[in-house]
């Protein structure tokens, strides 16, 4: 059974401080591009004063080799204006939106409140389909928050059920922000939500301390996921969301906790050079 993996150099590098050359991130995603991932989650289109790592997104996009690969491309955006740059490019195939159900959260990372955010989502359908391009949500703490916010599996399957049916948005990611899940709410959420939307693409976004990502990933299996997040060395983490970055679970952690039975896509040798070439992109 293959399993569908966005690798998410995006999410690696927008936390670090220090600026990573354009022309190394094109060398680092390029190599990627190689590995036969499905999506890589390459670069947002956001404000720099937010994530000033990531402003160049557009000079790396044009530098990236799209001629041998099969993997699609998805930018994230957070508003209309990003909406309207990434449907410029019809190199990219999927924006990604973060829509939180904390309502704390969706202020911090997109100065909305979630009512906003949900006009937001509105007007970026109608640029996303004119620029044939594909809308995934990102359903943000869903698997609790920090901030006190009402947060239940329940809350987190209503949003799925409320931009589907009113918006038919069919691509969402459960996404734990900050790695506040464990085996249990996982499991739980998962096995509700693929259950009752089984006719959708929901895939998992998951961040977590090392020590606990395979349990993490065996329960969204188990649940019924086939399609994970990941950065190599378990790089990454939301700027927004704490002072202190939690990590995506790691390439190399799938990999090993599934078997590579369920990854006969993916071109090893490609993948372990990223991995070297991601030495001189981290140092």
């Amino acid at each position: 059974m293959s399993i569908k993996i966005t690798e998410c150099p995006r999410d690696s590098m927008q936390g670090v401080e220090a600026w990573i050359p354009t022309e190394k991130k094109i060398e680092y995603i390029n190599k990627l591009l190689r590995a036969g991932f499905d999506t890589i989650d390459f670069g947002s289109f956001v404000s720099p004063k937010a994530i000033p790592q990531l402003k160049d997104t557009a000079e790396v996009l044009n530098g990236l080799d799209l001629n041998d690969t099969k993997s699609k491309l998805l930018a994230i955006i957070v508003n209309k204006r990003g909406a309207e740059t990434a449907g410029q490019f019809e190199e990219i195939g999927f924006v990604g939106y973060p829509f939180s159900i904390s309502e704390t959260f969706q202020m911090r990372n997109t100065n909305s409140t979630i009512d906003q955010s949900l006009s937001v989502v509105e007007e970026i359908i109608r640029v996303a389909q004119g620029a044939n391009q594909k809308l995934l949500i990102y359903i943000s703490m869903a698997f609790g928050n920090p901030y006190n916010d009402p947060w239940s599996s329940e809350l987190a399957c209503k949003w799925v059920d409320r931009l589907h049916g009113e918006l038919g948005i069919s691509n969402f990611a459960m996404a734990d922000t900050i790695g506040v899940g464990n085996e249990r709410s996982i499991a739980d959420l998962f096995k509700t939500v693929i259950s009752q939307f089984s006719e959708l693409h929901i895939g998992a976004h998951l961040h977590s301390n090392p020590s606990d990502s395979s349990k993490k990933i065996s329960a969204a299996f188990e649940a019924g996921c086939r399609a994970f997040d990941v950065a190599i060395n378990g790089l990454g983490g939301c700027p927004m969301a704490e002072d202190e970055l939690v990590g995506n679970i790691s390439t190399q952690e799938l990999f090993s906790t599934l078997g590579q039975e369920n990854f006969w896509g993916i071109d090893l040798d490609s993948f372990s050079e990223a991995v070297e070439i991601s030495r001189t992109v981290f140092p």
